[in-house]
């Protein structure tokens, strides 16, 4: 993969990991517009390494958050800190069955099927439209609101399903806090992320040849900067209630990338 590709990627999956819009669909759509033709393995560690950027990112921009929650836990008590991270860990629980058994289905669902990204990004779309509509609150998220965003979440492990778009519609229809949605959608994801590298490091899956570190690297900062600059933007699209331009855009993106799938 050449330098500038690896800048424009990592560019498109920091921006579109926070804004709504399907990191990994974008990401397959670059990857094709650009000529990539890596096979799904090799192309979902260059996906798995840029999410790992963004992953970073987030924690940078809820680093006081973070600490808090981990001086709460700290505690040993039943406290809000502890229910929160409860809450994320029940999350975690379908995207976890997805991973552990339908790994092997997943990777090869990141080959390149433009048919497929620009379905799923209009369902995004039809997401965002809804939640746009929906009363804002200031309920919190409950244990089960948790179980059921992280049903969302597994599903967009589907390229065109966008993971924040997914989460936090489905936390406001749910009738949780817009900001307090925002807020979960992004600290949820982290944990998997981590654990992901992390079993695939272990396992020996995540193989690469030395040639193309380089290009790994430059796209890992690439992603981690415009992650930066893209969750601070989303935490205040969210609280504006600007999700359905986001909607609008899917919509466009979608129909290209289905009219493109039939033309090439």
């Amino acid at each position: 993969m050449e330098i500038i590709d690896s800048i424009i990627l990592g560019i498109i999956q920091g921006l579109t990991e926070f804004l709504p819009v399907s990191s990994s669909g974008h990401l397959e759509l670059g990857k094709a517009i650009l000529g990539d033709d890596s096979v799904p393995k090799e192309s979902l560690l260059f996906t798995v390494v840029l999410h790992f950027a963004t992953a970073l990112s987030t924690i940078v921009i809820f680093r006081k958050d973070i600490l808090l929650i981990i001086k709460g836990i700290l505690k040993f008590e039943w406290n809000e800190d502890l229910q929160f991270v409860s809450k994320i860990a029940v999350s975690m629980l379908p995207a976890v069955i997805v991973g552990v058994f339908f790994e092997e289905q997943l990777e090869q669902l990141f080959g390149g099927d433009i048919m497929l990204v620009g379905c799923m990004l209009i369902v995004t779309a039809i997401l965002l439209f809804l939640a746009d509509r929906a009363k804002d609150t200031q309920k919190k998220v409950s244990f089960s609101n948790a179980f059921i965003i992280g049903i969302s979440q597994a599903i967009a492990m589907l390229p065109g399903i966008s993971r924040s778009g997914a989460t936090i519609s489905t936390s406001v229809l749910l009738g949780n806090d817009k900001t307090k949605a925002a807020r979960f959608s992004f600290l949820m994801v982290v944990p998997l992320i981590f654990g992901k590298i992390a079993k695939d490091l272990l396992g020996g899956e995540l193989t690469y040849d030395a040639n193309n570190f380089a290009s790994l690297s430059i796209g890992f900062v690439a992603a981690f900067v415009a992650g930066l600059f893209a969750c601070t933007w989303m935490i205040s699209l969210v609280k504006k209630s600007k999700l359905s331009y986001f909607a609008i855009y899917c919509i466009i993106v979608g129909i290209a990338a289905i009219t493109w799938s039939f033309l090439k």
